[in-house]
């Protein structure tokens, strides 16, 4: 079976909020890369301290945090930002 991404509501107001070039950068890089491969954990690294337990993953300066669920094989977007404050925001 095949992973499908999934945005978060959040996640869904951020990604709206930026240049209209990073939000079809960002969703073109999701497309080709998680939706519908194998392991999305080779794309990311999982993060540490009080973010553990979520993945992170980089397209340019933009970081998308998220969940993976194993049990329904969704990665969960939960933050989308730029990196420099994108570990600052509260989930």
């Amino acid at each position: 079976m095949a992973w499908k991404v999934e945005f978060s509501n959040v996640a869904e107001r951020q990604i709206h909020k930026l240049d209209r070039h990073v939000q079809q950068r960002i969703i073109d890089w999701l497309s080709d890369r998680i939706e519908g491969c194998k392991d999305p954990r080779h794309f990311g690294e999982p993060l540490k301290g009080g973010k553990a337990g979520f993945w992170r993953y980089r397209i340019g300066n933009y970081r998308i945090l998220c969940e993976l669920q194993d049990d329904r094989l969704v990665v969960l977007a939960l933050n989308v930002g730029h990196r420099r404050e994108i570990y600052s925001r509260k989930r």
